[in-house]
This record gives C-alpha cells, sequence and structure tokens, in this order.
C-alpha cells in the first residue's frame, strides 16, 4: 500500500510538473524577476534615504550641542571675569556634559556615514546588476518569441498547422462544391441537347432546327474552304467567284451572255 501511494503521489507530481511547464511562460516569469529586482532595488534606496536622513538630524543635534558648548564657555569665561567663579565652575560643569553628548553624538554619526556608504555602494551594485538583468532579459524574451515563432512559421508553410489545415480543407470543399456543380450542369446540358429532359423555358430547339442549323454552319465551313483555294490559286475571278458565288453553282445550261466591256474614249 505504501508502494502504491508512493507512485501515485509521483504520478501526480510529473503531471503537475508538466502542467505547470506547458503553462508556463519564460517571459512572464523574467518579468517577474526583473519587477523582483526594481522593489529590492527600491527597498536598498529607501534604506540609503533612511540612514541619511538619520545622519542629517545627528548633524544638526551635534551642531545645536556645539554651539551650546560654545556659548557656556563664553558665559564661564564671563562669569570668571567678573569674580564669579562658582558660576564659571557651573558653566564649565554643563559644558563638559554637553562635550560627552557631542562626543557620543561624534560616533553615531560617524556610524551612519558608514553604513550609508556601504548602502550607496550596494544600491549601486544592485543598480547595475539590475540593468545588466533587463538587458539580458529582454535579450531572451527576443530570441524565445522568434524561436517560437519559427515552428508556427513552419508550419504554416507546410499546412500541418490548424488554422491551414482549416483553410485548405475550406478549399478542397470549395473545389469540390465546384466540380460537383460543373459536372451537374454539364450532364443537364447533354440531357436537354439529346432529348431526355424537356426545356420548359421554351427556347429547345426541334430535330429540324438542329438540322438545319447544322448544315449552315457546315455552309460557312465551305465557302471559307473555297476563298482559301481562290487565295491561293492566285487568280481574282476565281477568288470573286468563290466569295460571291456562295455554295450554289450555276447551271450547266444556261446560256452564257457575253460580256461587254466599257470603252473609254480617249
Amino acid at each position: 500500500m505504501s508502494g502504491v501511494m508512493k507512485r501515485m503521489g509521483m504520478i501526480f507530481r510529473a503531471k503537475a510538473n508538466k502542467a505547470l511547464d506547458r503553462a508556463e511562460d519564460p517571459r512572464e516569469t523574467l518579468d517577474y524577476s526583473y519587477q523582483k529586482q526594481l522593489e529590492l532595488l527600491q527597498k536598498v534606496r529607501r534604506g540609503v534615504a533612511d540612514v541619511a536622513t538619520s545622519r542629517k538630524r545627528l548633524e544638526l543635534q551635534l551642531n545645536q550641542l556645539q554651539g551650546q558648548s560654545a556659548k557656556l564657555e563664553d558665559q564661564g569665561r564671563k562669569a570668571l571675569a567678573l569674580g564669579r567663579e562658582d558660576l564659571a565652575r557651573e558653566a564649565l560643569s554643563r559644558r563638559a556634559a554637553l562635550q560627552q553628548q557631542v562626543s557620543d553624538l561624534e560616533v553615531q554619526h560617524q556610524t551612519l556615514q558608514g553604513e550609508e556608504e556601504k548602502l550607496t555602494l550596494a544600491a549601486q551594485r544592485l543598480q547595475a546588476k539590475v540593468d545588466a538583468f533587463r538587458t539580458k532579459k529582454e535579450t531572451i524574451k527576443a530570441t524565445y518569441t522568434a524561436a517560437q515563432a519559427q515552428p508556427r512559421i513552419a508550419e504554416s508553410f507546410s499546412g500541418i498547422s490548424e488554422e491551414m489545415s482549416d483553410v485548405g480543407l475550406a478549399i478542397q470543399r470549395a473545389e469540390d462544391k465546384t466540380a460537383q456543380l460543373q459536372a451537374r450542369a454539364g450532364a443537364i446540358d447533354e440531357l436537354l441537347a439529346s432529348g431526355a429532359l424537356d426545356d420548359q423555358s421554351g427556347l429547345a430547339k426541334d430535330d429540324i432546327q438542329a438540322e438545319l442549323d447544322r448544315l449552315s454552319g457546315g455552309t460557312d465551313v465551305e465557302l471559307e474552304l473555297q476563298r482559301m483555294k481562290a487565295e491561293l490559286a492566285g487568280g481574282p475571278s476565281a477568288q470573286q467567284q468563290a466569295i460571291e458565288g456562295g455554295g450554289a453553282a450555276a447551271p450547266q445550261d444556261a446560256p452564257q451572255q457575253p460580256q461587254s466591256h466599257p470603252r473609254f474614249e480617249k
């Protein structure tokens, strides 16, 4: 039972991995990674800004304490000049306490300044990495898009893609229907010509009219043949006779009239 459960778990994980791999788009993954790097860079920059703000606040406190220390020193000197040694001692005592605070703030200021420099350097390095990753990301995305398009183009040229297969089937069906309609129209024309079907429009020809049309067409061919023979013989009279005489020949016993030629006077 344990072996069956392990096998089922392995099959499930394999199918889930395959489904995820099929659903995953590398371009979306790269964009997501780039977005996370930008967020991290933004946090580092915010940290640099916070440290710089704290450092600036310590500098203001230092300036204020140093100003108070200088003021107490001046007051002690004036009190000593007036003979008030007790006031001068109190002023110097307060100045000493301020100097201790100034020393502590200076140590904190140096520490913050060092942290600020480290964070600034880290932000610069991270910015360079993000820029490099962005360039590589766009290159990979362009390469992946081109590689993804190549099989589709090849499938389109070969006609094995789903879209092109549908188009090819539609063209084949149209050609089949066209051939079927043409064959049907030809069959109906043959049936009408043979008389197997009646023409309800009243335009059909009977047998006598069809024979007359056939003879008329044959006569036109005979006339054209005679004209061509006359042209080959080179006789203008024969050519004129072939053209004007038509298919009817003159009777043999008809009397021939002498031709009269007009005379031209000089």
